[in-house]
């Protein structure tokens, strides 16, 4: 496979007169996982079925394992996995019989198929429940089969658009392990989520997108260095204005929430000073510690959006075209 398994480069998708995609470029090497984060009807869903050649762009240029998306689809589809925002598992069936019929679409052979579903099972908690049809699986069970299934044919780019969307805390750990194990063995991974904790752990890359716009791009250090770097916070009993005086001859204070915050230069010996600096003033601090970027002060800075706040520009983009017309698809 290329060194970069995907490159996007200046996509542009419109639906009538609202713009998904205003020129997004982006580039994922081999091997890496890069988290896509944007608020909702960002564009990101849209660039996930451009990728996937579930949907034609009106510009740009798209290669999967070194593959064009648009001269190229069916080398492309055999190149990646795919799990959407929503389970397509086949009800009717049981959990075996739908990962069997995935090997088998994918040309694996009858016991080969078997054994990829049996191992796919274990992996995912649902051995228990391989015999049973798929109708029967509550919501999170039916979300970790449909995850199962983009990995039947051990495909050397995965895509997973909200992959942890509705399973519980104890489901999202289990695959979050799951992913880092793929990565490890050299699956690269395009992952779109509106969990923040989900993107820093998992990602090597984090692309921000809204309004169709990339708008940072960077590992999730660098992005949270662009926010700023740890603060000191401090909570301290009654009136906060003496405390504000004495942190105040170690930078600029801000207050909020009740909570006092400096820049925290220097780490654990600044905690140190300030500390001693308080108690010298006699003043009694409830809590004091280090407080480093999130990427939720990384997100809400870039975008002025929280993670799942709806943005209307593009929005209705990415919905009312969830499923593509006969025109849309390569063939």
């Amino acid at each position: 496979m290329a060194d970069d398994a995907v490159v996007v480069d200046d996509l542009h998708k419109h639906f009538g007169s609202t713009y998904a995609l205003r020129g997004v470029s982006l580039t994922v090497p081999a091997g890496t996982v890069c988290g896509l984060l944007g608020p909702n009807g960002a564009g990101k869903t849209t660039a996930v079925r451009i990728v996937t050649t579930l949907l034609r762009a009106d510009s740009g240029r798209v290669t999967v394992a070194g593959h064009d998306v648009t001269r190229e689809p069916d080398q492309v589809r055999r190149s990646l996995g795919l799990a959407g925002q929503a389970a397509t598992v086949d009800g009717l069936l049981t959990g075996v019989q739908n990962l069997v019929m995935i090997g088998k679409l994918y040309h694996l052979p009858s016991k080969v198929a078997k054994a990829r579903a049996d191992e796919l099972l274990e992996r995912f908690s649902l051995t228990d429940a391989g015999g049973r049809i798929a109708k029967e699986y509550s919501g999170g069970m039916r979300r970790r089969l449909d995850l199962a299934a983009s990995l039947v044919a051990a495909p050397p780019v995965l895509v997973l658009d909200e992959p942890t969307t509705g399973l519980d805390p104890h489901a999202r750990a289990e695959t979050w392990d799951v992913i880092e194990e793929l990565v490890r063995a050299g699956t690269t991974l395009l992952l779109t989520t509106q969990y923040l904790e989900e993107a820093d752990r998992l990602a090597d890359q984090i692309v921000v997108v809204d309004h169709g716009e990339v708008v940072a791009d960077g590992t999730p250090a660098a992005l949270k260095a662009e926010v700023g770097g740890q603060r000191l916070e401090v909570t301290v009993v009654g009136d906060p204005a003496a405390a504000r005086a004495v942190l105040a001859r170690h930078g600029t204070v801000t207050l909020r929430d009740g909570r006092l915050s400096v820049d925290a230069a220097g780490g654990a010996s600044r905690v140190a000073e300030v500390a001693a600096a308080l108690a010298d003033a006699g003043i009694e601090v409830d809590d004091l510690g280090l407080h480093r970027p999130s990427l939720d002060e990384v997100f809400l800075r870039l975008t002025g959006h929280a993670p799942t706040d709806t943005n209307d520009t593009a929005d209705s983009a990415d919905v009312a075209h969830t499923t593509p017309t006969s025109e849309e698809i390569p063939v």
